[in-house]
């Protein structure tokens, strides 16, 4: 049971992971093995993360097992040119901040002696969204977003059962924990800034896991992994209104002699705390994998489904809308879902050393009509090489993932422009077996 001890301090630590790096906002940074091989890892699944990535592997596994890692993210900031609402028709250019995160996890698994049952928790990061640009008083998106900050945790306890020679299943129950904040800056045209809104709110969600392995020969795999759709909800958010414009008028008062009423005037001052809630549904994925092995060499090829359609809109209601100050919103998204294509393969050089290669192919849910500066999302590529060794008792695994994310032109009522970008990522997992 000591492997349970170090599960508090990695709970903490997940919340500093707050940034995207599959398509749409979901993260599938699992495990630094399955990163060197292009998390193409669902049929593979033989290490501690297959509480992540397909939970029937967990009975591929001996013993007690603890493992716990890093990834540590550079986002370089997405360069966007053309215009926005705010450019008055005029061609600009503006680059988000580069950014750093770490997305970290944590697993514990235990085994029978007979090895048909297998148990264990793990702790991790299925989604995030980081995105800021960088001054909120004058972006061109600043009236959309400048910054936003989605935060998830999910624990993950797990069971697993051998039925056979050929057959494993596995299945577990998600508890998520989620953090969200927002920023903009409210504009009225030709006449400026009226006031910056900041919008922090938590929540939780339940889901459900599943998997099954089959191993039809000694050296294939077949793997399956599914994972329920979340909806998280942030109830009675805290929102702050501050710098709030004291010259601007805003409404007329009815009351004689003829007067307006500044901005200020109806906040009741430069200051406004109210509460709002918010709904983010995450989407359900499905992985279908193979896995190969000819002597030394292991090939793995998954398709990775996420089904992004339940991403239909991000509705925030304000409590104190204060008119048509704070009006209610429900921006339309409509995603739609897609399929990754993940690559991978490991070559044992020696009993302690393997070496790994990856790829992926990872296409952008948002369709052009409804893509917002808060994750303009494109197309991407992905390379990865990786390398563990074995110490002992000791398993060390690390990998570096290039992100190449394809230039991306976009015309619709958020701005008309071309995105590009890119980030790299490097995972480190240590293992210990008991």
């Amino acid at each position: 049971m000591r492997g349970w001890k170090m599960l508090p301090v990695l709970l903490v630590l997940l919340f500093t992971a707050s940034t995207s790096f599959a398509a749409g906002f979901r993260l599938v940074e699992g495990g630094a093995k399955a990163m060197g091989m292009g998390f193409a890892f669902t049929a593979h699944a033989d290490d501690p993360s297959a509480i992540y990535f397909n939970p029937a592997g967990l009975t591929q596994l001996k013993g007690q097992n603890v493992m716990g890692g890093l990834t540590y993210v550079r986002n370089n900031g997405a360069e966007f040119s053309g215009t926005t609402p705010l450019t008055g028709g005029a061609n600009a250019s503006e680059t988000q901040k580069s950014l750093n995160f770490f997305i970290p996890n944590a697993y514990y698994t235990r085994t029978t002696n007979s090895g048909n049952v297998a148990y264990g928790v793990g702790i991790f990061a299925p989604f995030g969204l980081g995105q800021e640009y960088n001054d909120r008083n004058t972006s061109i998106f600043r009236n959309q977003i400048t910054k936003i900050d989605l935060q998830t945790v999910v624990v993950n306890p797990t069971i697993a059962f051998k039925v056979g020679d050929v057959l494993s299943v596995g299945a577990g129950i998600d508890w998520m924990y989620g953090k969200a904040k927002l920023a903009k800056t409210a504009v009225v045209p030709g006449v400026g800034n009226i006031f910056n809104l900041d919008l922090d709110g938590t929540g939780d969600a339940w889901g459900y896991n599943f998997g099954l392995l089959l191993k039809p020969s000694a050296n294939v795999r077949i793997g399956a992994n599914y994972r329920s759709p979340f909806t998280l909800k942030i109830k009675d958010g805290d929102i702050e209104i501050r710098n709030i414009n004291s010259t601007v008028p805003f409404v007329p008062n009815p009351a004689p002699p003829p007067a307006t009423l500044t901005v200020a005037q109806v906040f009741g001052g430069t200051s406004f705390d109210t509460k709002g809630n918010a709904t983010i549904s995450m989407p359900a994925t499905f992985a279908l994998g193979v896995s190969y092995t000819m002597d030394k060499l292991t090939v793995n090829a998954d398709a990775d489904w996420t089904f992004w359609h339940s991403y239909r809109s991000l509705p925030i209601d304000i409590k104190d809308n204060k008119g048509a100050l704070l009006p209610d919103s429900d921006s339309p998204k409509n995603w739609k879902d897609v399929v990754a294509l993940r690559l991978g393969a490991e070559y044992r050089v020696t009993d302690p050393l393997a070496l790994r290669v990856g790829f992926v192919y990872d296409p952008s849910p948002a369709p052009s009509t409804t893509m917002g500066p808060e994750l303009p999302d494109v197309d991407r590529f992905d390379y990865m090489v990786g390398a563990g060794y074995k110490v002992g008792n000791v398993t060390i695994d690390g990998a570096f993932m290039y992100i190449d994310r394809k230039g991306r032109t976009v015309t619709n009522p958020q701005f008309s422009g071309n995105w590009t970008g890119n980030a790299w990522l490097a995972g480190l997992d240590v293992g210990y077996h008991f």
